[in-house]
Formats: C-alpha cells, sequence, structure tokens
C-alpha cells in the first residue's frame, strides 16, 4: 500500500513539475493538461479528430487505418475515464457488401443537451462521393446504434461540430468540392431525424471555401470562419440565425489550406485553433505547423494566446475544439497523422497579444521553428 502511494505522489509531482515547466515556456500559459489520447493503436495513420463532452465525460473519434483513402480506414471511438483514455474502438466502418468497401472520413461528435451523443461521419472513395451517416449512443459513447444514412445529397457537419440556434434548430456547418469549394448548412429540428439544405452561401469561384466553424454573439447574430485556397481564413456573417449569409470575405489571419475550428466562450470571447501559416509566394498550401490558439472580442480584431505545436516536422492540424461544463477548453488534433493529442486549456489563463496585419507577434526567448514541411490533404 505504501509503495502503491509513493507512486502516485511520485507520478503527480512529475506532471505537476512539467506542467510548471511548460507554463514557464513562451506561448504555453493557459495550458492546463496535455497527453496522447493513444500510444499504441490497431492503425498506422489517423486523422480528423473531433471531441464531445457527455454527462460522464470526453469522448474522442477520428478515423483510422492504412492511410487516408484506404478503403480500410475506419472510424474509432475513445472516451476519457478517470483521467485516462480508454483503448481506442472501431464504431464505424465503410462495407458494403462482401467484395465492396469504401473509406470512411471526417467523423463529428454532438452531445444533445439532455439526449443521445450524436456521431456524424462520412462513406465514399472521394470527397465528391461522400455520404453521410449517422449513429447514436445511449450511453455516452460506450455502445452505438445501427448506421443511419442521411438523405440523399446531405453528409452532415462536414468537419465541425453543430451549434444549436434558438430552442431546437441544429446547424450543421458543412461544404462541397466537387464543382469548386462551396459552403453550405443542414438544419435539423429534430436531433437527425429530418434535415433541410441551407445555401450554398458562395460560388466556389471568387472565393474557394470549405469546413466552415460557427460562432455566436449576445446580439443574435451568427458568423462562420472557413478554410480556404484563398491564403487567409474566410468568414461571413448572419443576422437570420443561419438563414442568409453576407459574402465571404477575408479576415486579417492566414490560412494554409487546413482545417480550424473555433468555439464561443461563455465569457463571450470567441477561440479560434489553426495554423498560423502564409503560404509562400502565391502558392495556395503551407505547412502544417506550428497550430496555434488565437482569442477575439469581436470576431474581427484576434490576439495571439498559444502555441500549441511548433515543431518543423509537420503536421499538427484538423483541430477540433469545445468548452466544458466547468469553463476548461478541451482540443484534440491529429498529431503527425500518428497520434492523437488532447490538450486541456484554461481561457481565464490565456495571455492576448494583439495580431497586427496577420502577423504572429514576437516574443521574447521564443524563435519560430524553420523548414516546416509542405503536408498532405
Amino acid at each position: 500500500m505504501k509503495y502503491k502511494t509513493y507512486l502516485t505522489m511520485f507520478l503527480l509531482s512529475f506532471a505537476t513539475i512539467n506542467l510548471v515547466s511548460a507554463q514557464s515556456k513562451p506561448w504555453k500559459k493557459g495550458i492546463v493538461e496535455e497527453e496522447f489520447i493513444f500510444n499504441k493503436a490497431p492503425f498506422p495513420s489517423c486523422h480528423a479528430a473531433t471531441i464531445a463532452e457527455t454527462p460522464k465525460g470526453l469522448v474522442a473519434a477520428w478515423f483510422g487505418g492504412t492511410k487516408e483513402r484506404n478503403p480500410d480506414v475506419e472510424i474509432y471511438v475513445s472516451r476519457k475515464i478517470n483521467h485516462s483514455w480508454t483503448t481506442p474502438v472501431s464504431v464505424a466502418n465503410g462495407i458494403q457488401n462482401d467484395t465492396l468497401r469504401y473509406p470512411t472520413w471526417n467523423p463529428v461528435l454532438y452531445q444533445v443537451p439532455g439526449g443521445d451523443l450524436l456521431l456524424f461521419y462520412k462513406v465514399g472513395q472521394k470527397p465528391s462521393e461522400w455520404h453521410g451517416w449517422m449513429k447514436t449512443s445511449h450511453d455516452n459513447g460506450i455502445t452505438w446504434s445501427e448506421a443511419k444514412a442521411l438523405p440523399d445529397g446531405y453528409i452532415g457537419p462536414v468537419k465541425n461540430k453543430p451549434v444549436l440556434v434558438g430552442n431546437n434548430k441544429l446547424l450543421s456547418p458543412s461544404s462541397t468540392e466537387d464543382d469548386g469549394w462551396k459552403i453550405h448548412f443542414e438544419a435539423s429540428n429534430d436531433f437527425g431525424k429530418t434535415w433541410r439544405w441551407i445555401g450554398p452561401i458562395n460560388d466556389g469561384k471568387t472565393f474557394n471555401a470549405i469546413q466552415p466553424s460557427i460562432l455566436l454573439y449576445k446580439n443574435g447574430k451568427l458568423q462562420i470562419l472557413a478554410r480556404s485556397k484563398n491564403r487567409a481564413i474566410l468568414q461571413s456573417w448572419s443576422s437570420d440565425k443561419g438563414e442568409t449569409w453576407s459574402p465571404l470575405e477575408k479576415t486579417s489571419l492566414p490560412n494554409n489550406n487546413s482545417g480550424i475550428d473555433a468555439v464561443t466562450l461563455k465569457d463571450g470571447r470567441q477561440l479560434l485553433v489553426y495554423n498560423h501559416v502564409l503560404p509562400p509566394g502565391n502558392e495556395v498550401k503551407g505547412a502544417r505547423t506550428p497550430l496555434n490558439v488565437a482569442v477575439s472580442k469581436d470576431g474581427e480584431t484576434w490576439y495571439a494566446s498559444l502555441i500549441l505545436e511548433d515543431s518543423p516536422i509537420s503536421q499538427y492540424s484538423y483541430p477540433s475544439v469545445i468548452q466544458g461544463k466547468d469553463g476548461m477548453v478541451h482540443i484534440v488534433y491529429t498529431w503527425r497523422r500518428q497520434k492523437i493529442k488532447y490538450v486541456k486549456v484554461d481561457p481565464s489563463k490565456l495571455q492576448m497579444i494583439k495580431i497586427v496585419d496577420g502577423k504572429w507577434p514576437a516574443m521574447k526567448g521564443y524563435t519560430p521553428p524553420k523548414g516546416a514541411t509542405t503536408s498532405d490533404d
């Protein structure tokens, strides 16, 4: 008994030392906890993580397999129980019959208030051929229902979480890639039983944008921030609960043609996780490192807060972010396509240094990475 007590005390002390060390480094203020969700897994490659908070704790999901687009790619789930993540379990795949199998893509978790945990995902050979599917869990992600196909043409939330607008309107941010990159929304007033389509809000020519995140404002307005091929994060605004949207426009923040995610905090601020990377020259794609956190009070002026990853070894990408009931911010993201990393952040401890002219501010003692490699899709 004494040995176990001493061992526990040692591990806690070691974790505290590591946390204090991390807090003393530039751009790490606010991090409470960081860890890999798994160290060993039945797949060599993984990507596109998502996270939700259930009444029994955090649940994360992602796709894993030999490589993105391979037919053996499945949706995996892990739950955080007693400070540890459970072994990843496959909960969905693209098996059509005995001889045909498609890869699965981009899971998105959403916890219905007082109801089920929803899991949206896509099946298809490539994005232009995706079909949306949904599963539900009555027990906080332990067991899952049979897969239910969404209506023809619907894919559900394409990468980032839906938001509840008003009392019962679940608004899913979505997009297509088959005829230019276009953003649309899929709305449900019964948490996934029936759906209707809103948009697209752009023509895929002037601006090419996908994978939006929805932000909420006290005055009832909505804002989206989106990935683009236009070397900048794009935005649009709605004043009628997402039924109509302003023309897409560039924000002051760069985009490397990689996924982002954002969340509205309880104090009214907006928090964004993204790669603060401007591709070289006129190129559309850039390295997927560093991975940054910025905060805004109004969705227009942004402040540098955190650098989650800054190794020149790409990639750190496709973040998913929520705020928990205790006020903590929970982030998951792809770590070099090998693992999924989890970070817990205390938003009250975040520094806010204004980003001017789209440039991440310099900080004494911090040297940005050099020689970062360009990433995959």
